[in-house]
């Protein structure tokens, strides 16, 4: 069986539960040197933080050196593309969002320098229908190649076709599989198994249809069950499968990370063990404690 890299998105969240944190739940306290203390459970984490240009825009070399030094030799970070380049920019190279590109691979140069970058997300937004369909064939074309694993999230329905799959073949760059509420008619993202020999992607974002937010969800063993079978199946054609819970809000992420652990057919330490019991007596006070809010 291929090597399965499995994490949360994210996990710099010291708050407290209610205000979608993981102190208490996961973490001891706020105060705990987080990213040390994650990656002794998962061995992977995808960075979303750098998507956001008020985070990106401070964040240096350094930042990515320190991130080095804070988790164990094989630890991998996924790392988002920014949205100045894949939401701003559109992918227009015309616009310059190659140059950019090429400036962010620079500043996480110390991940790939390290053997600790995992996969490159480019998750395109919403508005991104398949009407752009020259834009990012251009942007991948000029997408420097060596050593790289990208992986492409499309977020719109118009992209369920057989272009977009025979492009990413052609460029060898994995479909970003997905997980998400029935209502965004996305769910053929559950369906494609689109892998490069190299790599695959899948993201749980969660299924909530309350308000805006999709990750404030936990998933049931059963939700979880029919990607188990998928799994497997993955792990036959690629080399590496890396996959995240997004669903991430007052800890969930971590609870079915684990259990999601566990029912593909890994004993849990017990250390991790601990978290998940720990996490899951925890679960019922906030459910309540939302449900007044």
């Amino acid at each position: 069986m291929k090597e399965l890299l499995l994490g949360c998105s994210g996990w710099n969240y010291g708050d407290s539960p209610d205000k979608g944190g993981w102190a208490g739940v996961f973490y001891p306290d706020k105060d705990i040197k987080r990213l040390r203390f994650y990656s002794q459970f998962f061995n992977t984490a995808e960075m979303d933080s750098i998507f956001y240009e008020k985070f990106y825009s401070k964040m240096t070399k350094g930042t990515f050196i320190g991130m080095v030094r804070a988790t164990p030799d094989k630890f991998q970070f996924s790392v988002k593309v920014p949205e100045t380049i894949t939401h701003n920019k559109r992918l227009d190279i015309n616009k310059n969002a190659m140059a950019d590109f090429e400036e962010f691979l620079d500043k996480i140069s110390p991940l790939k320098n390290a053997n600790k970058l995992g996969a490159v997300l480019i998750q395109l937004p919403p508005s991104f229908t398949v009407n752009d369909f020259k834009k990012i064939e251009g942007f991948l074309d000029k997408l420097p190649s060596s050593g790289y694993h990208y992986a492409v999230e499309f977020r719109h329905p118009s992209w369920k076709t057989e272009g977009p799959w025979d492009m990413l073949k052609h460029y060898n760059i994995a479909a970003v599989m997905t997980d998400s509420p029935a209502k965004e008619n996305l769910e053929f993202l559950s369906d494609v198994t689109m892998t490069t020999p190299d790599h695959s992607f899948i993201r749980f974002h969660g299924r909530n249809t309350k308000g805006h937010y999709w990750y404030n969800y936990l998933y049931s063993k059963e939700e979880l069950k029919p990607w188990v079978e998928k799994v497997e199946q993955i792990r036959k054609e690629t080399k590496v499968l890396r996959a995240y819970f997004n669903n991430h809000y007052g800890g969930k992420a971590v609870i079915n990370a684990l259990q999601f652990k566990q029912m593909l057919g890994n004993k849990l330490s017990e250390n991790e063990k601990n978290a998940l019991e720990r996490a899951q007596k925890y679960m019922p006070s906030i459910q309540s404690t939302l449900s007044v809010l």
